[in-house]
């Protein structure tokens, strides 16, 4: 299994980064699974939706070729995790980006009034790591981890046909909560491997 990890956070020493690592161990734990980490800060990627992209999405152009970079990335793998720091009840701006200018139609998906939506990505499995700055009880009187839920796993995985696996959060606010986040990466990658059920 190949997995494509995409971690949006621009401190490499970030937790996020931490929990990257501890995902990837995992994963890896088994042996025979292959990773790629796509650091959307690292790579400098522009999430900024142009007027080429929007010429693009009204079906007059071609995608660039760094959109034509990522999704390749993407077609490579067998499973996407998403990986950040939950900013106002979601993800951070770059990886929205991300998502906006290369899950296009024709690649994603297609619409058609008469038919519908056709999903085209539903080869891959997905898997939402989000990590949160406030408690678990936060978390569920404020109703964030529905929202991450809908808009994620219904609103971008659904619509693309991507079977999800898991939304998990993990909660730092503590070095007692930090260290069993760290550890809850590490048997998230082991069960997306297979050898935890």
């Amino acid at each position: 299994m190949h997995t494509l990890i995409v971690v949006a956070h621009p401190d490499p020493a970030s937790y996020s980064h931490a929990a990257v690592a501890r995902l990837v161990a995992g994963l890896e734990s088994v042996g025979g699974d292959t990773t790629d980490v796509l650091d959307l800060a690292a790579e400098d990627f522009d999430p900024r939706f142009t007027a080429a992209d929007n010429d693009l999405f009204h079906g007059r152009g071609e995608p660039g070729d760094d959109i034509l970079a990522q999704q390749r990335r993407v077609d490579r793998a067998d499973m996407l995790v998403l990986v950040f720091p939950v900013y106002w009840w979601s993800m951070p701006a770059v990886m929205k980006g991300w998502i906006d200018r290369v899950f296009i139609s024709g690649w994603a998906y297609v619409d058609n009034p008469e038919k519908g939506t056709t999903r085209l990505l539903g080869r891959l499995k997905g898997q939402v790591v989000a990590i949160g700055g406030v408690n678990q009880q936060t978390y569920e009187r404020r109703g964030y981890l529905d929202a991450l839920n809908t808009q994620i796993v219904g609103g971008i995985f659904g619509y693309c046909g991507i079977e999800s696996v898991g939304l998990d959060l993990l909660l730092p606010i503590d070095p007692a909560g930090a260290r069993e986040g760290l550890q809850k990466a590490y048997h998230i990658g082991q069960r997306l491997s297979g050898k935890l059920s």
